[in-house]
Parts: C-alpha cells; structure tokens; sequence
C-alpha cells in the first residue's frame, strides 16, 4: 500500500481513525462548494466510503482510493488526494484534492498531488493523469496549471451539478510531458 512522504506531509490510505476529520471538511460549505457533495455529508457516508476503499496502490481499475494528507510533524488530518483508476482506458487516472479550509492558501494541496501524479508516473507507468473541475474554480485551475497539467477543454454548461448548469474544465498531462 503507498505511504509517500515529502517535506511536510505523511500521505497515506485514509483510515477509520481519520473519519471525524474527513466529515469535519466535508461538510463545510466552502469546501463542498465544488466538489461532488453536499455539506450534509454525514459520518455514515463516511463509514461506507472508508469500508470501500481499496487495499492496493495504484486502485484497481474503476475505483477509486482516498489518500489522507497529513501534516509530518502533528500527523493531523489537513485534507486527501483521490486517485481513479480508469477501467477503460490502460495506465490512464484520474486525480482530484480537497482540503479542509484551515488548511488551503498554503501550498499542501501542490505538494501532495505533486507527489501523488509524481508516484503514478514514477513507480507505476502511468501514460496519462487527468482532472475536471468547475470552470469556476480559479484555484484549482492554477494548481494543476502549476504541476504541469495542460487544460484541455472547457464543456460549456455541461454538467447539470447542485441544481445548477455548470461548466467543466478538463485537464491532462502525459508521462511524456514531465
């Protein structure tokens, strides 16, 4: 299973000790604002995403894995990096972060996904690592415009999302690209 260190975080499978933390985040507003739930996230739904993850590093194709970011020093949960494996397309993930608002504007988010994108192309072939995101989230855009991702395109009101059109933004970067 992965365990990736880099100055000031400890990355590694979220557990069932990390719950009331991760429910903590996720249920703030902020924080949920673009990401696929609501801020009623409870610690069942929790529970059941915790029972669900997968026991591997990279996750078997078509799951997805929840990978705690921690500080080094305090091992606090500061928020995760989630990592899909593509079923239908070969060495292909897909990656997404969230971090519980105490914790952003300063810079773990680059630093953990870095690491994470860095050990899918380094340690286990990946060809390709992609991302969406909403056209509107400016912070997202930067950071993964700063690991090197390339923006794709842009689906105009694509994605009928929290009872509103939305526009998505893709992103990519290939091995080759690094």
């Amino acid at each position: 299973m992965i365990t990736l260190r880099t100055e000031r975080l400890v990355l590694e499978p979220l557990g069932v000790d990390d719950r009331d933390a991760f429910v903590a985040y996720r249920r703030d507003p902020d924080v949920a604002r673009w990401q696929s739930w609501t801020p009623d996230y409870g610690a069942a739904d929790a529970d059941a995403l915790l029972a669900g993850q997968p026991e591997q590093w990279p996750p078997p194709a078509g799951e997805w894995l929840q990978i705690a970011m921690r500080d080094a020093a305090s091992g606090a949960l500061l928020g995760d990096v989630a990592v899909h494996t593509l079923a239908d397309q070969p060495d292909t993930y897909e990656v997404g972060v969230t971090v519980a608002a105490e914790h952003q504007r300063h810079g773990i988010a680059g630093e953990a996904l870095g690491a994470v994108v860095a050990s899918l192309f380094d340690d286990h072939g990946a060809h390709r690592v992609i991302a969406t995101s909403d056209q509107r989230n400016a912070a997202v855009a930067r950071l993964l415009t700063g690991l090197g991702f390339r923006h794709e395109g842009r689906a105009v009101e694509a994605d009928w999302f929290k009872d509103e059109w939305t526009t998505l933004d893709t992103w990519a970067i290939l091995a080759r690209e690094r």
